[in-house]
């Protein structure tokens, strides 16, 4: 397995545009050789996080240690199965819950996510055990990922999709009609449709 590139995972977009906005934790995922060999820990903690915040650095590769992954965007994190931050982005954090149920607390919210993000499995590789549902594309909110036969993932727009890459959303295409397959797990979808505004890579028409 190769090793990734140690760089600062505090740098800014402009330092390094496949990185993404984000960083984010499953848990530890690399061995005491710094190789990663897991999905995620034991945890239903999967949270997105600020690239940058107060002074606090933290290591790429610490063996027993958090390991941060990178995303393109809040709604690349989101459709993973994520959720932000109660800390570095607590705002953030608090119109995501309302917009779901402001009575959750964070840890509900987390076991609610556990249950729609993955079916049983193990390994490295658990693209397979993703839990992908159907809806109606007109019932879905801007920030949707959303699943195509042709182009993969998509993020929904007002009047376009565009497909996922590393440095960004393509170019935008015509909205699919009719029900279609969704990557974005339901409560995160609530959360979008009650009130929860995105951060969006730059390449997001909106």
């Amino acid at each position: 397995m190769t090793r990734r590139n140690r760089v600062d995972p505090w740098g800014d977009l402009h330092a390094d545009p496949a990185r993404g906005l984000f960083t984010g934790n499953r848990g530890p995922l690399v061995d005491d050789e710094r190789d990663i060999v897991r999905h995620h820990a034991a945890t239903y903690l999967w949270i997105i996080c600020r690239l940058r915040f107060r002074d606090w650095r933290h290591p790429l590769d610490e063996p027993h240690r958090w390991t941060p992954l990178f995303f393109l965007d809040d709604a690349v994190a989101l459709a993973a199965g994520h959720r932000p931050c109660a800390v570095c982005r607590r705002d953030d954090y608090l119109a995501y819950r309302d917009g779901v149920d402001p009575q959750l607390r964070a840890v509900e919210l987390d076991r609610r996510l556990a249950g729609e993000r993955l079916r049983r499995g193990r390994g490295f590789v658990r693209a397979g055990d993703r839990v992908v549902w159907r809806a109606p594309s007109a019932d879905l909110p801007e920030g949707t990922v959303i699943v195509d036969v042709d182009d993969g993932p998509c993020l929904l727009g007002p009047d376009a999709v565009q497909p996922f890459t590393f440095a960004g959303w393509a170019a935008p295409r015509s909205r699919p009609t009719g029900d279609v397959d969704v990557l974005t797990p339901p409560t995160s979808v609530h959360a979008l449709r009650g009130g929860f505004v995105p951060t969006l890579h730059p390449t997001a028409l909106r």
